[in-house]
């Protein structure tokens, strides 16, 4: 056990009484008054006209390209540094994942590499906001209307996030959420999608429930889906989420006490853009080498610390390796990157007491 670990949920508001209140009522499944109820109040808080609950962040992805209509034979362009649940489900409808290079300074997606990638065969692009920072959604907007291209958002650890006022998931044409256990909201195993456009949303609440028809009971006319949340989980979620700028805010104050303790150490943080309300899902940091973040990791976990190393990029996994390639900035922000510990519960003394730990294995060199 760590004394610190990477991330822990906080579930002090509602959680308990609502998820009583299904037992309790025997609605446990996919029907539920919490569904209908975490879906409203979910599109309300990021201000977006549509939302649909689904299973967990992954298939909200992939419920997101069958919306769209994503084929075998057509490309969908991601970020190569990103989690892989940003790029299997590219795979699941038989597209093909064409990778591009991240920013040095934000680690968001390099919109430049984007519309070089851009080919007859592109169709959509997700625009993945890694660990609560912001993709330039103006650059990304304008290129995908200049091509004609679909925009994903995957908004997984960018919940409450903001570029020029307007919340992560608002900006594509269709945008997806997840709420795993380690996310800034959380239903143990969950996900959104999101859209304002109806249509879409219809399509996506038809392909989640099995590709019911709605003209008779049990009739479907097409291939579907089991992607339906439960009533227990969006039980949990809304509780959650009527919590969720208290977390934001306390994330912020972490990142900034993190800032202030680690002064004047050879460490980079990812910090936000000027335009961008970071709402920091994990602070990350950069050390000078890949030889070093392994030294450090390995003290703060002797110390009871638990850390996590940014992503692999998804060009470096054996399914997707191809021989000759290379994103550099992916590449060299993947093997200096930690994510330390960005939980609400971390007090003051606490992210102290761990800054402590690292300046100690600084000074001990």
């Amino acid at each position: 056990m760590y004394k610190y670990p990477v991330y822990q949920p906080s579930l002090n508001g509602n959680e308990k009484k609502y998820v009583n209140e299904c037992l309790d009522s025997s609605w446990i499944s996919s029907k539920g008054k919490f569904i209908s109820e975490f879906e409203k109040k979910f599109a309300e808080f990021i201000g977006i006209k549509n939302a649909v609950c689904v299973t967990n962040g992954t298939v909200a992805i992939h419920l997101a390209l069958e919306t769209l209509g994503i084929k075998k034979g057509d490309e969908v362009i991601v970020p190569t540094f990103t989690y892989i649940a940003s790029v299997n489900p590219i795979v699941m409808t038989g597209a093909k994942p064409v990778f591009i290079d991240s920013l040095p300074d934000t680690w968001q997606l390099d919109t430049r590499d984007l519309e070089r990638k851009i080919t007859p065969k592109t169709k959509a692009v997700i625009a993945v906001h890694l660990y609560g920072m912001m993709c330039d959604m103006d650059a990304v907007m304008k290129i995908a209307k200049k091509h004609n291209l679909y925009v994903i958002e995957d908004c997984a650890e960018a919940i409450g996030s903001r570029y020029k006022g307007k919340h992560a998931g608002t900006f594509g044409d269709i945008s997806t959420f997840s709420f795993f256990g380690n996310k800034t909201i959380t239903c143990g195993e969950g996900g959104m999608v999101v859209s304002n456009n109806d249509a879409l949303t219809k399509r996506a609440a038809k392909l989640k429930g099995q590709g019911l028809a709605g003209t008779k009971e049990y009739w479907h006319d097409e291939i579907g889906y089991n992607y339906r949340m439960t009533n227990i989980a969006a039980a949990i979620g809304l509780a959650q989420l009527e919590q969720a700028d208290q977390f934001i805010a306390k994330k912020r104050v972490i990142a900034g006490w993190y800032k202030d303790f680690l002064k004047g150490l050879p460490l980079w943080f990812h910090d936000g853009a000027p335009h961008v309300f970071h709402s920091y899902w994990m602070c990350s940091i950069l050390t000078e080498s890949e030889e070093e973040r392994a030294k450090l990791r390995e003290y703060m976990k002797h110390e009871g610390i638990e850390t996590r190393p940014t992503f692999y990029p998804a060009h470096t996994m054996p399914m997707y390796y191809k021989k000759g390639r290379c994103f550099e900035t992916a590449e060299d922000i993947s093997l200096r990157g930690i994510n330390l510990p960005s939980y609400p519960a971390l007090n003051r003394r606490d992210v102290q007491n761990i800054c402590g730990v690292i300046r100690k294995f600084y000074e001990s060199r």
